[in-house]
């Protein structure tokens, strides 16, 4: 099986602050605090969504973006995801091939760093998750990832918490409620009391039979303490063709998208205090225009978010002034509450 994720000898057992509720709709919320990992924002790669599946092994399965990904850092950063589900969404399609045993795909996270790095989460107490998940004929998990030697070591057959068919569900998990499928040998078992002191990775998993299956992971955190959120994408998750990503490889032709545009996607409907209507940033060169609202006022923010440029929504803005790279493009009003992320040239 094929994953992006390698088993590294050290564990982190404490952590300077705790796992933090990540939640799709924040503006920016790209990289999940789990709470470990290194302190400095520079050097810390914990966190940062992640995708695999089952070509390693004879499979065809695949996700479909709403959008392409990419970022500056990254041709496989989810940020654009992101920013237009107010989650991590998008439709996988599961595809047999020659495996000798049912499809996957999983979209996770690294607990303590993108090596394979280890870590102790008793305290967490379990997970909660919002999301999204349509389709018949597979089943989706919550599953504890414990790296490629870790995963070996038990054949594969992960603790894991099972997950509902609908939209908007919010589940909290306890760390019982994890459970090894049932299939495993003497020797690959695993008591989870065990694997959460070794984890690694936090894995939305789908598996099954043929067929598309569509998802929107919202929001996730610790069930001690954590309080998760059903955010814009509930119900609306697009299918857009901004990108297919076989077996977690780049994208074909995901960049990240100017302007924000989405070929093919469906703008999530608004939710709480992260609306997203059917207003629109459009970047035209260095000018920048608006569609869809023209009352409501514009912020544009650097990276470190600071606010750079202040405009209206009801004429456009010149960004002549601007260096070249990422912003995000701020805009609320009476029936708007959004952000967009821009590349500027």
């Amino acid at each position: 099986m094929k994953k992006q994720i390698i088993l590294a000898s050290a564990a982190l057992t404490a952590a300077a602050f705790g796992f933090e509720t990540w939640v799709g709709g924040v503006a920016g919320s790209y990289q999940v605090n789990t709470g470990f990992g290194n302190a400095d924002p520079e050097l810390n790669k914990a966190g940062y969504w992640f995708d695999y599946a089952d070509d390693a092994d004879g499979g065809k399965s695949s996700v479909t973006w709403p959008t392409g990904k990419g970022n500056e850092y990254s041709t496989d950063a989810l940020d654009p995801i992101i920013d237009l589900c107010q989650g991590v969404c998008g439709t996988i399609t599961l595809n047999k091939g020659t495996l000798t045993y049912d499809p996957f795909v999983g979209i996770g996270f690294n607990v303590a760093g993108e090596n394979g790095e280890t870590a102790d989460v008793t305290s967490w107490g379990g997970i909660c998750i919002a999301y999204d998940f349509t389709g018949t004929g597979a089943k989706a998990t919550l599953e504890l990832g414990l790296g490629d030697a870790g995963d070996a070591a038990i054949g594969s057959a992960n603790p894991a918490a099972t997950l509902k068919v609908g939209t908007g569900n919010n589940d909290t998990f306890s760390w019982s409620d994890f459970k090894q499928p049932g299939w495993e040998k003497a020797d690959q078992k695993i008591e989870t009391s065990e694997a959460i002191t070794k984890l690694v990775a936090v894995k939305f998993k789908v598996q099954g039979k043929d067929g598309s299956y569509q998802f929107n992971i919202m929001s996730i955190g610790p069930a001690s303490g954590g309080s998760c959120k059903v955010t814009g994408g509930s119900g609306t998750t697009p299918s857009g063709n901004g990108g297919t990503t076989p077996g977690g490889e780049t994208t074909p032709g995901g960049e990240t998208t100017p302007g924000g545009t989405t070929p093919g996607g469906t703008t999530p409907a608004a939710i709480g205090d992260f609306s997203v209507s059917t207003a629109k940033a459009i970047l035209s060169g260095r000018t920048l225009s608006f569609s869809g609202i023209s009352n409501a006022k514009v912020e544009i923010l650097n990276l470190q978010g600071q606010i750079v440029m202040k405009g209206s929504a009801a004429s456009s803005m010149n960004l002549m002034g601007l260096d070249a790279g990422v912003y995000m493009v701020r805009i609320a009003g009476k029936a708007v509450n959004m952000s967009q992320k821009i590349l500027v040239k």
